[in-house]
C-alpha cells in the first residue's frame, strides 16, 4: 500500500480516538460538574465503568457483523460512516442532557457506536495491507491513539466555556477523518456469505476462544489483557501516587502529570514508529512485542521504588519506550495469529479489544484491594502492575505461527 492510503488510514484512526477519548478524558467530567459538583466524581466512575462495559461487549459483535455485511458499498465502509453519524447524535445527547441518568444513555450509546467504528476500522488492516507491510502500519495506527488523545484534550481546552462544543467539536473533526478515508478506502463488496447461517447459539459460541484450538491467538489475548492491566493502573493511580508518595500539592499534580505524559507520548510516537518499521525489515514480531513488555515492566517498577519527581518521570519515559515498542508492532503480530480468516478478522481482532477494554473495568476494583491490603501503599500497587506487565511479554514467548 502507497503512504497515501497509509495516511488516510492514520487521519481515520486519529479522527475516531479525538471524537472518543476527548469526551471521556475531559468534557464528561466537566457536564457532570455542571450539573451536580456534589457527587460529579462518583457519577463519573459509574458512567465510565458503564460504558465501559458496553464498549466490551458491542466491539467483537460489530466486527462480526462487518465481516457478514453485502452491501454494495463494501463491508467495512457503512460501519465506519453510520457508526460515526450514531455515535455523534449520542454525544448530543450527553451534551444536552440535563441529568446524570441522560448523561448515562448518551454516553454508553456513543461507546456503542464508536466501537462499531472501531471493530471496522481495525479490521482494515488484515484487509488492506500486505503482510510485509503490516508492522509499519502497525506502527502508525498505533500513535494514533496519543496523538488523538492530545487533540482532543486541546481542542476541549479552548471551547471550555461552552459545554456543548466541548462534545461536538472533537465529533465533528473525528467525523471528517473517518469519512475521509471511508470515501477513498477501496472496500470490496462481499458478492455471497463467507459461511452458512447457524442458530443464535451456535454464534454466541463462535466468540469463545478454544485455547487448546488456537493457542496463539489465546496467548496474544492473554498479553494484551497484560499489559492493558498495567497500564491501567498508571493510568488511573499517578496522581494519588505523587500527592501520597511524592508529596506534591494539589495545586501541582495537573503540571506535574502532564509534563510527564508529554514525554511518555513523544517516546511512544517514535518508538512506536520505528518498531513497526524494524519489524517489517528484519520479518520478526515476537522480539519488538517481547522486549516493549518488559520494558513497560521497568517503567512500573521504577516508579515504584522513585523517591524524586525526576526518578518518577524516568519511570513514565521508560514506559513510553516500552509502549512505543509493543503497540508499534503487536497488531501486525496479531494478524498473523488471526484464528479465522479472511471472513472473521473483524469479530477475531474485536475480541483483542476486549482484552484490552476489560481492565479498564476491572481495575478500579484491584486497586481498591490491593490499597485497602497495604494500608494505601501505591508503591506495592506498581510493582504488581509491573509484574502484570511482564507477564504479557512471556505470554508472547509460546507463539509458534509467528517469528
Amino acid at each position: 500500500m502507497g503512504w497515501r492510503f497509509i495516511a488516510l488510514y492514520a487521519l481515520g484512526c486519529t479522527g475516531l480516538w479525538l471524537a472518543l477519548l476527548a469526551p471521556g478524558l475531559v468534557s464528561l467530567a466537566l457536564r457532570l460538574q455542571r450539573l451536580s459538583p456534589a457527587t460529579a466524581t462518583t457519577d463519573l466512575e459509574w458512567v465510565l465503568s458503564v460504558g465501559a462495559a458496553f464498549a466490551i461487549v458491542s466491539n467483537p459483535i460489530f466486527g462480526h457483523l462487518s465481516d457478514r455485511t453485502r452491501s454494495r458499498f463494501g463491508r467495512r465502509r457503512p460501519w465506519l460512516v453510520s457508526g460515526m453519524l450514531c455515535g455523534t447524535a449520542a454525544l448530543l445527547i450527553t451534551a444536552r442532557a440535563e441529568s446524570m441518568t441522560f448523561v448515562l444513555i448518551g454516553w454508553c450509546l456513543a461507546q456503542v457506536a464508536f466501537n462499531a467504528v472501531l471493530a471496522a476500522m481495525v479490521a482494515i488492516l488484515p484487509d488492506q495491507v500486505p503482510e510485509q507491510q503490516r508492522g509499519t502500519v502497525s506502527g502508525v495506527v498505533a500513535i494514533c491513539l496519543p496523538i488523538g488523545q492530545a487533540l482532543g484534550t486541546l481542542v476541549v481546552r479552548g471551547v471550555a466555556d461552552f459545554s456543548e462544543l466541548t462534545f461536538m467539536l472533537p465529533a465533528a473533526l473525528g467525523c471528517a477523518g473517518v469519512f475521509l478515508l471511508a470515501w477513498k478506502l477501496p472496500d470490496v463488496a462481499l458478492e455471497t456469505t463467507p459461511e452458512p447461517r447457524r442458530p443464535l447459539a451456535d454464534t454466541l459460541r463462535g466468540f469463545w476462544v478454544d485455547p487448546r484450538e488456537y493457542p496463539d491467538f489465546a496467548w496474544a489475548c492473554l498479553s494484551r489483557f497484560l499489559l492493558a492491566t498495567g497500564s491501567a493502573f498508571i493510568t488511573a493511580y499517578q496522581p494519588y501516587y505523587l500527592l501520597k508518595n511524592l508529596g506534591f500539592g494539589v495545586g501541582e499534580i495537573a503540571g506535574r502529570v502532564s509534563q510527564a505524559v508529554v514525554i511518555q507520548t513523544a517516546l511512544m510516537v517514535v518508538f512506536g514508529l520505528l518498531s513497526g518499521k524494524l519489524s517489517d525489515v528484519t520479518r520478526r514480531r515476537k522480539v519488538f512485542v517481547a522486549t516493549g513488555g518488559a520494558l513497560y515492566a521497568g517503567g512500573l517498577w521504577l516508579i515504584a521504588g522513585a523517591q524524586s519527581y525526576d526518578a518518577f518521570v524516568a519511570g513514565m519515559a521508560t514506559i513510553g519506550i516500552g509502549h512505543g515498542l509493543y503497540f508499534g508492532t503487536e497488531l501486525a503480530l496479531v494478524t498473523g495469529v488471526l484464528r479465522s480468516r479472511p471472513f472473521a478478522s473483524g469479530k477475531d481482532l474485536g475480541l483483542l479489544n476486549v482484552a484490552n477494554t476489560l481492565p479498564q473495568s476491572i481495575t478500579p476494583m484491584l486497586g481498591g484491594l490491593l490499597l485497602h491490603g497495604t494500608d494505601g501503599n501505591y508503591a506495592t500497587l506498581f510493582v504488581v502492575a509491573g509484574c502484570a506487565a511482564l507477564s504479557s511479554s512471556l505470554a508472547i514467548l509460546p507463539l509458534r505461527s509467528v517469528r
